[in-house]
This record gives structure tokens, sequence and C-alpha cells, in this order.
């Protein structure tokens, strides 16, 4: 199948590596300054070109750019694709409805996985779950053959869905990386030597815990204790170090209690209510 690369960047570059690798060729990449550096180390030999020109004679036209960019691209790219083509697109949040206006049949996959650095992605895709969304079985069977040549698990997701499903992964990506900067952040305020590669046996454990024993039983600490006054101490200590995480403290606990649900007796959690209300 022909594909073009709308949008190199880091995702759109590793899936048309994979894609590439699974006998597939890309046509054409575009893209902003460094999608021509990035496409001659990972894609030798395919040309880069405007993004009008680089969707014409695909079978397949995929958008790997930002979801607030796609409209602007639909209108670019509208004209220049064969009615009989398609139009992809990688976003996990948007629905078909962005693509219309491209004059092509659309369908959405998106990897549900992390694109940090083209190498380290184009290594987890295989095995990664692909959520992929179209309006009939053809579109359907595309995206799904597509996901399977990435290496992946597809899996079907209603369009009505996508934005829940981006909301489930930014918590269990975006914000797990937000939120060990925080305790980062704390770890080297509290002097712990090398504080990265000690926080690591204890995340990639709790992780593992999840996985094995899902949250409710994973979950450990003063939350779910109900240890008001280790929480207390906590926000003591966080507000002296770093008082702009002070706030995520407290919505994160009272996450935490609600993901312990039966585990938290109600008296334990009123008393660790009352220590949050005076920081709340």
């Amino acid at each position: 199948m022909r594909i073009a690369i709308v949008g190199a960047g880091t995702a759109g570059t590793a899936v048309a590596v994979r894609w590439l690798r699974a006998g597939h060729t890309i046509t054409a990449v575009a893209g902003r300054d460094a999608t021509g550096e990035r496409a001659a180390r990972w894609l030798p030999g395919v040309e880069m070109l405007p993004i009008a020109e680089a969707s014409a004679g695909a079978d397949v036209v995929v958008l790997g750019v930002p979801d607030d960019a796609l409209d602007d691209v639909v209108r670019t790219i509208a004209g220049h694709i064969d009615r009989a083509s398609w139009v992809l697109h990688l976003s996990g949040a948007r629905g078909l409805d962005v693509l219309d206006g491209a004059g092509a049949r659309p369908v959405a996959v998106h990897p549900l996985q992390t694109f940090a650095e083209v190498g380290s992605a184009i290594d987890a895709l295989p095995s990664s779950a692909i959520a992929v969304t179209a309006r009939d079985d053809e579109g359907t069977a595309l995206g799904e053959s597509l996901a399977r040549d990435l290496g992946g698990r597809p899996f079907r997701l209603s369009d009505e869905d996508r934005p829940r499903y981006h909301a489930a992964a930014v918590f269990a990506s975006n914000y797990l990386v937000a939120v060990s900067g925080a305790a980062l952040e704390l770890f080297e305020a509290a002097g712990v030597p090398d504080a990265a590669a000690a926080m690591h046996p204890l995340q990639a454990s709790t992780l593992d815990n999840v996985r094995r024993l899902g949250p409710e039983q994973a979950l450990t600490g003063p939350a779910v204790r109900g240890d008001a006054g280790t929480i207390a101490r906590n926000l003591d200590a966080v507000a002296a170090a770093a008082p702009r995480l002070v706030p995520a403290y407290v919505a994160l606990c009272r996450t935490a209690m609600d993901v312990a649900g039966a585990r938290l007796p109600d008296d334990r959690r009123l008393a660790v209510e009352e220590v949050l209300a005076r920081w709340s």
C-alpha cells in the first residue's frame, strides 16, 4: 500500500518505519523544519514535499499533526486526494468528523503508546493496543490491518468514546510523568542522592502491582490507611519545599481515597478530609 505521512514528527515517523518494514511504500513525508533531518535518518530515500503534494497519489494519507492543527491540514489537502483513497489521523481525542472535508474516506488509528522519541517508539509499538475507529466494515478492516502491520493489537473504539479514551490515556501516561516530576523535585529537596535512580524501583514495582492486582489492591500509603496525621505532615513538608504542589497533593489524595473504596473506613476518610479541607 502507498502511504503518505503528513506530519512526520515522532509518532508519524515511528509508524512510517513500522509500515515500511511491513512491506508498505512510504511515498512522501511533509512537516516542519525538523522533519527533513528526521526523515533522512529514519526514512532514507523518502522525499519531503509540501503538504498538498505529499498527499497526491497515495492510497492512504496519514495525518500525524497535533490535534489542533488537523482542521487546517484537512483544508490544505482537500482536492489533492482521490476520493477512493483513505485519510487517516493518529489523534486519540479527535473523531472522524474532522476528516470529512478532505474528500476521501476517513479512518482513525491511535496506538495506546507514548512517543517521546522515534527509536523507543518504534520498539514499543509491537504488542501495543491500537484503537481503530471507522464508519464501515471496509474502513475497520483497513485500520485493523494497518494496526497489525505496526505489530500492535487492534481494538474497535466508537467515535463518541474517543474523548473519554484519550482522557484515560492522559492519566495513564502524561499525568504519570507529571507526578513523577513532582516526586523527583521533592526527593531532591529531601537530599536523596541520585533521586531518579532511587525512585525507579518503587515506580516499577507499583506499576507491576497495578497490572497484577488492579488499582484498588495495589494502592498503599496514607490515603488507603486513612492516616490523617501523616497526610498533615506531608502537606506541611510540601508547602515548605514546593508550595505550588500542594493543590496536586490534595486532589490526588482524594482520588486515592476514591480508588481505595471499601478498604478505607468512613471515619478514617472523614479524618483525612478534615486535614485536606485546611489546604483546599
